[in-house]
């Protein structure tokens, strides 16, 4: 047991996920990891003190089984997440779209409705949703992954007039162009066009974003921050950016 209040963090095995469940640890938090690659969470979860557990955002059983050994938590962070493909709706991937859903959407869905009566029960729950600036803009070739997550969006900012009055908070974290794994899964495992992505810009990093969770979680009880948006300084949207 630990006195630590304890914050859960989906996708936690690499990238933005791992990166937040250490910034989380640093700034007090017992860290549960949640991850399908749960070799990889219990790396990190040894590092800083936590805990590792599977999870598949997709298995309405894992979720289940995942909620029930996190036990008491104070805090989520909704990260699970990702896109698959860039193509145009005529040519869409219906798998490639189901998955983008079944992640971003139910996989949000499902682990929130698992963890709120413990966040709940905390007296000072806070749900933290990673969603993307993809979440309030649309581009062409990426109706997919821009509906998924315009549909989370809704989700958690619907949460916070039903929850209203409720001892929890509610933040949605929108970033713009992060160097993760999130191009490589997309562009299923093509180094080169996934490298493309970032080519002459200096976009932001797993931790720029981490630490902007950090802070948002750590603010006191009173304070809720709705949304936090944040672009590297050289993009201006999801389809204008400057490159050198």
């Amino acid at each position: 047991m630990t006195d630590r209040p304890t914050a859960v963090v989906t996708g936690a095995s690499s990238g933005i996920g791992a990166a937040t469940a250490r910034a989380l640890a640093k700034a007090g938090f017992h860290v549960v990891l949640g991850a399908r690659r749960v070799e990889r969470c219990a790396e990190i979860a040894r590092e800083i003190d936590g805990t590792a557990l599977p999870l598949d955002v997709t298995d309405a059983d894992s979720v289940t089984a995942f909620a029930a050994a996190a036990g008491p938590a104070r805090l989520l962070v909704n990260n699970a997440g990702g896109a698959k493909g860039l193509e145009p709706v005529a040519q869409a991937d219906e798998d490639a779209w189901r998955w983008m859903f079944e992640t971003n959407v139910m996989g949000t869905l499902r682990v929130t409705k698992a963890l709120l009566p413990a966040l709940l029960a905390s007296g000072d729950g806070h749900i933290i949703t990673i969603t993307s600036i993809a979440a309030v803009e649309f581009y062409d070739n990426g109706a997919g992954y821009t509906g998924a997550k315009h549909a989370q969006a809704m989700l958690h900012r619907t949460l916070r007039g039903e929850l209203l009055g409720q001892p929890i908070r509610l933040t949605e974290i929108l970033p713009g162009m992060v160097e993760t794994e999130f191009s490589l899964v997309r562009f299923e495992g093509d180094a080169g066009r996934a490298d493309g992505v970032y080519q002459g810009i200096t976009p932001l990093t797993a931790d720029d974003v981490a630490e902007t969770i950090a802070f948002a979680a750590t603010r006191p009880s009173h304070v809720n921050i709705d949304q936090i948006v944040l672009k590297p300084r050289a993009q201006a949207s999801a389809t204008r950016a400057h490159r050198e």
